[in-house]
């Protein structure tokens, strides 16, 4: 997977919307924050999902162990979370393959 360059961010983005859907995961928005913080996590981008805005995928572990795969957006100078849940095993080989 290619590592998009996530720089120059001062914060996430967060409303009902958001913290809503991923809540439906059972993910907190603090946990979601925390894959950006894992020294071994994944980046790529999400070309399938991203028609109108450039969205991109993050895979990482929270603070907690937790694998989650994130679909999420910059939006000026923040993060903007669209989707996160835990990873399927079909997907835990992308976290592995990377470390």
């Amino acid at each position: 997977m290619a590592k998009p360059k996530v720089w120059n961010v001062t914060g996430f983005d967060w409303d009902e919307a958001n913290i809503s859907h991923i809540a439906k995961h059972n993910v907190t928005p603090a946990e979601a924050e925390e894959l950006f913080f894992d020294l071994e996590n994944v980046l790529d981008q999400d070309l399938e999902h991203s028609q109108s805005e450039q969205r991109l995928i993050i895979i990482g572990k929270t603070k907690e162990d937790r694998l989650l795969y994130q679909i999420y957006t910059t939006r000026g100078d923040r993060i903007r979370v669209i989707s996160s849940r835990d990873l399927n095993k079909r997907e835990f080989p992308l976290y592995k393959k990377a470390k």
